[in-house]
């Protein structure tokens, strides 16, 4: 068969910023996810439409976990239901072991409703109403308070319910990253961490049980969470010192890099970002190397999601069209918007054809199909290019785009789970207008 022309051509090529070792391209074809034909799956559930891994789930968990246990001996995970809280990406969390860590009513509800028993739940969150203490509380659930007047409120939850509220206290400290995370919970160094134990210790309606802390997202330091552990285990020390009190877990939250890259970064994120092992190894060392007893040494929890999910995810979707901007610089656009990309707007996704394509790169700027001028995928990528009706696949998105995504301008699609035996289920349906205006109601003049 003939070969399709294809005219030569000179382009400089100057997308991105090169490192040390030359520019980043990425242009090599990705056909299939888990086996499974790319163009096989637009064919049956259309585009764009999200796939999520159930084998890389559950691979990227015991990877994670093999890494802290083998330094540390009680070690639990605690699935962040705001990385993505689709019942069945949770569910193969719980399957794995993992508890359920929430920060509202609404994903408590969703915890619950997903059978994982109350006492496997941790309540985050700066803002609790007094019927999600209420909840929380009767079903002894743990509640990691943020401030002084939600201890309070707690208190009176737990007095007018004659129960014990399990708590803790979320954390805040230097560690060295700046800006320091500092919103939420009670500051290490000004002393209010520390006023809070004594109060709570001193009051018999609240039983503490355990220590917070959340440094920030996306760490790429792991000596700032071996300075946090240190802090942590500092009060928990102090408290068993004054209270005879031995806390039963540190929870060192979340915020582990994926290998995504964020925007104006030098190097890939697949370059740069640790691995399990090296949190693990900062983490372990400051609990194991503290004051605490170690025949007194407290359950490690970690409430680790994006790392644990966005390799899993991928978005396939359809070029609808190409053109020249007024710069002369080439520009694509995918049926993709950042309505259902939210992370778009602080990574540089990995993109790449889902065929075979040509050895020629161009420079070109993705933008989504919405009529939006910040509707941009990729400001500026080094790509071939494709033509209308030609596949693509969005790497490492399975972290917050399905939580934080927007019903705006088109409908958000299906989300398909392939599971660890090749099979692939429907776990989300695209929307409609039923299923958007069915909550709607029209005053009786309009009608």
């Amino acid at each position: 068969m003939k070969k399709q022309f294809e005219r030569p051509y000179i382009k400089k090529i100057k997308a991105g910023i090169p490192s040390k070792f030359g520019m980043n391209v990425q242009s090599e074809p990705l056909t299939h996810i888990e086996n499974v034909a790319v163009a096989d799956i637009v064919r049956k559930y259309g585009s764009p439409v999200f796939v999520i891994s159930e084998k890389i789930i559950r691979e990227t968990y015991s990877e994670a976990m093999q890494a802290f246990q083998t330094r540390y001996p009680k070690v639990q995970f605690a699935w962040s239901y705001k990385t993505n809280y689709l019942d069945a990406v949770c569910r193969v969390f719980h399957q794995e072991g993992s508890w359920a860590e929430v920060v509202s009513g609404f994903e408590y509800e969703k915890a619950i409703k997903n059978n994982v028993p109350g006492s496997q739940i941790l309540f985050n969150g700066p803002y609790k109403s007094s019927e999600d203490l209420t909840m929380a509380i009767e079903n002894d659930s743990f509640i990691h308070m943020d401030h002084f007047d939600e201890l309070y409120m707690v208190i009176d939850v737990a007095s007018r319910l004659k129960k014990k509220a399990k708590v803790a206290i979320r954390v805040n400290m230097d560690t060295g990253v700046y800006p320091v995370w500092d919103r939420f919970g009670f500051n290490y160094e000004n002393g209010e961490a520390w006023d809070a134990i004594n109060r709570i210790m001193m009051d018999g309606n609240l039983e503490l049980v355990g220590l917070h802390s959340h440094i920030g997202t996306y760490m790429l330091s792991v000596d700032a969470y071996r300075k946090a552990m240190t802090k942590l285990a500092d009060l928990a020390y102090r408290t068993e010192k004054k209270h005879g009190k031995s806390l039963r877990y540190i929870d060192i939250g979340g915020g582990f890099a994926s290998k995504n890259t964020l925007k104006g970064a030098y190097y890939q994120g697949r370059d740069m970002v640790p691995g399990f092992d090296e949190y693990a190894e900062a983490i372990t060392g400051a609990l194991v190397n503290s004051e605490i007893n170690p025949a007194k040494l407290p359950l490690l929890i970690l409430e680790t999601g994006r790392a644990l999910i966005d390799d899993a995810g991928f978005l396939v979707g359809t070029v609808l069209a190409n053109k020249r901007l007024s710069d002369g610089r080439r520009a694509t656009i995918f049926d993709a918007g950042v309505n259902i990309l939210f992370t778009s707007f602080w990574y540089e996704h990995e993109v790449h054809p889902a065929k075979i394509t040509s050895d020629h790169l161009e420079e070109i700027t993705i933008f989504g199909p919405l009529c939006m001028n910040i509707d941009v995928i990729r400001e500026a990528i080094a790509f071939p290019l494709l033509k209308k009706g030609d596949n693509f696949v969005i790497k490492r998105v399975g972290a917050y785009n399905m939580t934080q995504w927007m019903q705006f301008i088109t409908y958000r699609p299906k989300i398909v789970l392939i599971d660890t035996k090749g099979k692939m289920h429907i776990i989300r349906e695209s929307e409609n207008l039923d299923s958007i205006t069915g909550s709607e109601k029209l005053p009786d003049h309009l009608s």
